[in-house]
């Protein structure tokens, strides 16, 4: 299992920050509706392992489908930093959004599919 770090990043514009520790023992690829057309690769943590730094007014949620996962973008650039939602288990989680990982490099990640098509 691979060591936990603790990462920056934030939105293109750069209104919206945040830092949160993971391990990113598991980054999405969903083949979901929203994750297919935005490109959106999630990695889940414990809300206590994320803290947003700035930009809180900068956001916008969006809500679709069963309106249980509450994207966050930023209302500058549009671009979907992270998600608030539940565990199947009931447990509050946080879904960041890997590619707004300061550094990143997406390709040098292991991706686990996710069939969010038919969920």
């Amino acid at each position: 299992m691979p060591d936990s770090k603790t990462y920056t990043g934030g939105c293109h514009c750069g209104q919206v920050r945040f830092e949160c520790t993971t391990d990113l023992a598991m980054v999405t690829a969903c083949n979901c509706s929203i994750c297919t057309k935005k490109g959106l690769h999630f990695t889940f943590l414990d809300p206590k392992s994320f803290h947003l730094r700035a930009g809180e007014e900068n956001l916008k949620e969006y809500l679709f489908n069963k309106h249980a996962i509450h994207h966050q973008l930023c209302v500058d650039c549009g671009v979907d930093v992270f998600a608030r939602g539940k565990k199947p288990d009931g447990t509050d989680v946080v879904a960041v959004n890997v590619s707004c990982f300061d550094g990143i490099e997406l390709s040098k990640l292991q991706m686990t599919p996710v069939d969010g098509r038919n969920m």
